[in-house]
This record gives C-alpha cells, structure tokens and sequence, in this order.
C-alpha cells in the first residue's frame, strides 16, 4: 500500500461492476460444491470492495476539499449512479438466500448476516431509486453549503468549529461576541438549511410510503439494523435518561457556575469548565500525532501495530482548512483493510477527544478485518460501533500526560462530565426526529417550536442570552446528523452506556481491555443483543442499567474533581 496522498483514483466504471457481479452470480447459482459457492460469492465481494475503496477515495478527497471540482464531479456522480446498483445487489441477496449452501454459508458468516439480506431485500425496491438519488443530491448540498460558512473574528477566518475555540475563552466578552458570530452564521443558513431539510424529510416520507410504510421512522429502523427493539423501547430509554441522567448534569452545570464565579451558565459558558482556563492540548496537529503514537505503543501490542500502520501511511486528515467539511469521522478503505480518520481540529481539547475517538473505530476496523472472513462482517450497527469509539476515549486516560502535561487531570473530569453531560442533548435530537416525521408537514416554524419544547425537557438548564434565533428553537440546525443520518444520534447516548460499563470494569481492577477486544473482533457477525451479551455488557435500553450508569457517573465525577 502507497501512503493515501499517493494511492491513485481511478472512477470504477459501474456497468463493468454489474457485469463481472453477475457472471459470478450465474457461477454461484450453478456450483456444485460449498466450496464453489464460497468462492463465486467471495468473488463478487472483492469486485464491489474494490469498487467501494475507489469510491471511498474520491469521498474523503472531496471532504477535505469541498471546493475541489473534481472530486465534486466524482460526488455527483456516484450520488446518481450508485443507487442504480440496487437490481444487482437484490439479485445478489436473493441468491445467497435461495442457495442450497446457505446452511454451510451461515455457518461460516453468521446467521446475522442473512437475517439482515432477509429485511434489507424487502427494502431494496425498484421504485426507490429517485428517492435515493435525490436524498444524496439534497445531503450533498447541505454539506456544501454548511463548509461554506465562515467569518472573520479577531483577525482570522473561521468556520463554526473556529468559532467553537473562542467559546472557550475566560474573557466571557470575547465568549459572547464569538458565540453571537457562530448563531449568527446559523441564522443567515437557516432559509437555505429549513429548505434543505423541509425537501429531505418530504423525499424521507414519498421512500418509506413507496415501501408501504406509514411512517419514514419505521422504514429508518429497519434500514439501521434495528431488529432487536423498536421506537417504544427507545422511547422509554429516552424517558430513563430525562429520570437519571438529566438530573446528575444540572448538579454538574451547577457545580461549573460556581467555578465560574456566575449565578447561572448562558450557552456560551457551558463550554468553560474551569474559570482559569481549560486544558488545551500542547502542541501542534504533527506533534499530536507523535503523541497518541506513543499512546498507542504503550497500550497494547494491538493498538501499536494499528497505530504504527496509520502513521506509516498517513491514514489520517486533522487540520481544519476553509471548504473543509465540518465535523469528524472514520471510514475505511476494504481493499487495503486500511481504516481513515478526518478531524477537524480547533486548539481544544475536542481535538484528543475526537483524535482518540475515531481511532476507537478506526482500531476496530483494523483488527476485525484480520479476523472476520468478509469485508462486509468488519463492522457492526452504529449502536455497537459507538462502543468502540467512546471506550478507546476512556481507555486514554492514563496517557493524557503526553497531550496536556500537568493539566491532564483537568482534561479527564472535563472529559468525563462531558461525556455524561451530552447524554441528554443525544437524545433530545432522537426525539426531535421522531417528532419531526411523525409530523413532516411541519414548517419550519413548527420545528423550532419542536426542538424548544424538546430542549426545555431533557437540558432545563440551556439558555441563549435572549438570542432570539436559538431561543426560538434554531439550535437543532447545529447537528449534522439530522441532515446526514436519521436516527443515528440515539445510538451514541446507548453505546455510551456501553463504554461506562467498561471503563467502570476497568476503574474496579476488572480486564476491560480482554473484553474491548473481543467485542472488537467481532465486527458485525451477530446481531445487537447478541453482540453485547458476547461482549459480556448489559443491554443498555433498560431503567435499571441507566439507573446505575448515572450514579456510577456521578460518583466517578467526584472522585476526578477531587484531583483537579
């Protein structure tokens, strides 16, 4: 493998993908042998992985640049073009369903795996594709429009992750006036981003209606692998985090204002822990890196060859530029089972936590893809995933010495109430979504009024200044998940159950660190209940377990603020 500056692109041509698909396909029909048939399937997979490592080039490439007409052009095109893989990848599902070796298959792959073609199957119809299409247009458009979004403030051009640094000052003046520019950036999107969102939901609804669905909701869930639970289970997980967890944050927010030296936090405080400043990272971007390289060779033997392999070819993208696409993520490249990060890093601390928490997935993806026999096993559903990321946060703390010096124990309890502290903001946006498409033919006016409703319930503790933009419910268009990836939001609040259960394993002298890896290797071989009582956690959606979550995560902020 080239480092990633170096791979080459090269567009796959997607009707020779079809062709070569089915003519394995027709091979697979007619073996004799599971041995023939294991390898006609393998066969397909390796042309489509190929296909979808090109793809996934162009994707990041277009990320870090979003001005880049040429890797926009690729965009476009895969945009249009890759949902007409439907009929093949159906024919596909159908086949391995219908196969007289699929006793065998499932015996080596999983029975998840045809559980899933199963339900995937009756989703993938025809008549969906100008919905996909459009939804990829309309999601493109938002990306490009929020990477547009910059301003000048204090001498230099920033995007709202700029701005978020800035949020952090202990010149609350200079807090405001930054918070003020970034709302103010919001609202001067927001009839371009209602307009967006308003046509995302409608072609949401006219999908899941085309499949028979009455709501878009039920078609989200069953399109995220959701087979376990249904909106009423989350519905009360939701209910237990507004019970618990709701309450163990005023008392945190309380303690910080009183730190600060104020009556009560405005949105632009909640960011400022600590009224002396909080722990920035020392050093630059390249530095970082050399830090959480050493990290990661202290850990484990696992993490060093992972972390070893990223560096060696620059698997990774942290430097926040203009055009940029906001935000992180990890994704992977399946030809070279290479995974790769993309961060946009502001000064903060948020750049060790986002830095520590892709390489959770970035990690997973690296070692179950040299355990699992398939491609498409390496990963899980994201309520799984987010268990990766969110334990490797924690799994850092005793090394936050190499990123902060002698502020580090200010970094961990600033990190861990965080942790606890957006639980209910996690879900507020799930129930905002629910909402949002049990009634799509809200305006946008109506939507505002939504969120402040939702908002006033799980964080009574958020208030704005009197900006009227954000106090009449505008703060929602800040999440990109709404636009991108219905649903999904939920899933981190579940997983961070997961991971406390873990570090809390960890913090009573347990071997957190066996369990991590076997929930890792894995992948996304069993379904979600299945995987977690594997991995020997507790299903998170119960009270009692959100119940002893939350006084365990009170007790535990105590203790690190008693090493502040």
């Amino acid at each position: 493998m080239e480092k990633f500056k170096d791979l080459k692109y090269e567009r796959p041509d997607l009707e020779a993908l079809k062709k070569k698909i089915l003519a394995n396909l027709k091979l697979f029909k007619k073996a004799k042998t599971f041995e023939e048939a294991d390898k006609y399937m393998l066969a397909w997979e390796d042309d489509m992985m190929d296909a979808m490592t090109q793809m996934t080039i162009a994707h990041i490439r277009n990320t870090i640049n979003m001005a880049d007409e040429f890797y926009d052009a690729e965009k476009k095109y895969f945009d249009a073009n890759t949902p007409k893989l439907m009929p093949v990848m159906k024919e596909t599902s159908k086949a391995l369903l219908k196969s007289k070796f699929r006793p065998q298959l499932e015996e080596k792959y999983g029975s998840h795996m045809f559980k899933s073609n199963e339900i995937q199957e009756k989703l993938m119809k025809l008549s969906i594709i100008p919905q996909m299409i459009e939804e990829n247009k309309l999601t493109s458009e938002y990306s490009k429009v929020a990477a547009a979004c910059s301003v000048e403030f204090m001498g230099e051009k920033c995007n709202f992750y700029g701005l978020l640094k800035h949020m952090q000052s202990v010149d609350r003046n200079e807090r405001k006036e930054a918070f003020l520019a970034w709302a103010k950036l919001y609202e001067d999107a927001s009839p371009k981003l209602d307009e967006i969102f308003g046509k995302l939901v409608d072609v949401r609804v006219k999908l899941a209606k085309k499949l028979g669905y009455k709501l878009y909701t039920d078609y989200a869930y069953l399109s995220r692998e959701r087979y376990d639970y249904d909106k009423d289970d989350v519905e009360k997980f939701r209910d237990a985090v507004c019970k618990y967890i709701t309450p163990v944050c005023e008392k945190l927010y309380r303690d910080q204002a009183e730190r600060l030296g104020l009556e009560s936090l405005n949105w632009y405080d909640e960011s400022l822990v600590f009224a002396e400043g909080n722990a920035d990272p020392i050093g630059t971007p390249d530095e970082l890196v050399e830090a959480a390289k050493k990290m990661y060779s202290a850990m484990s033997p696992e993490t060093k060859e992972f972390f070893d392999f990223l560096t060696e070819y620059e698997l990774y993208d942290f430097v926040t530029r203009e055009n940029k696409h906001l935000g992180g993520y990890c994704t992977s490249l399946p030809k070279y089972k290479a995974p790769f990060i993309f961060s946009n890093f502001n000064g903060t601390s948020a750049d060790v936590d986002v830095l520590t928490h892709e390489a959770g997935h970035a990690f997973e993806g690296f070692y179950a893809s040299r355990r699992l026999p398939l491609a498409n096993l390496v990963f899980s559903t994201s309520e799984i995933n987010e268990i990766h990321s969110m334990t490797m946060e924690y799994f850092a703390y005793p090394y936050m010495e190499g990123f902060f010096g002698d502020k580090a124990d200010k970094n961990r309890y600033a990190h861990f109430t965080e942790s606890i502290k957006t639980i209910p903001y996690l879900v507020s946006v799930d129930e905002f979504q629910h909402r949002v498409y049990e009634n799509p033919k809200a305006t946008p006016e109506e939507r505002r009024r939504y969120w402040k409703e939702i908002e006033q319930k799980y964080m009574p503790w958020r208030h704005y200044d009197g900006n009227a933009f954000l106090e009449g419910g505008g703060f929602w268009m800040q999440k990109q998940h709404i636009f991108l990836y219905p649903f999904y939001y939920v899933d981190y609040a579940m997983a961070q159950l997961c991971a406390l259960q873990l570090y809390k394993t960890k913090s009573e002298g347990g071997d957190a660190w066996s369990k991590y890896l076997n929930l890792c290797s894995m992948g996304g071989m069993y379904g979600y209940f299945e995987t977690l009582n594997k991995a020997g956690l507790r299903i998170p959606l119960s009270e009692d377990v959100v119940k002893e979550m939350a006084e365990f995560a009170e007790k535990e902020a105590e203790e690190l603020k008693k090493k502040v």
